[in-house]
């Protein structure tokens, strides 16, 4: 369980790393650098949505839920 918020720390700050690189190039607005930024966020959400479904699952073994 701690090791699915580890990868979604890790997630977390390569998007922040894309988002501080893609800034460092260019301030001006450009769709290819939007959508790299898009897609860095929707890897984050993925991350989440894992690491919630995981700790779901622990919680409903825990209490046998399922």
């Amino acid at each position: 369980m701690i090791g699915s918020l580890l990868v979604l720390l890790a997630v977390e700050l390569l998007n922040t790393s894309v988002e501080k690189l893609a800034d460092y190039v260019t301030r001006e607005r450009h769709a290819e650098i939007r959508k790299i930024k898009d897609f860095g966020s929707a890897a984050v959400f993925c991350g989440l949505c894992l690491a919630g479904l995981i700790w779901l699952a622990a919680i409903g073994l825990r209490f046998g839920f399922l």
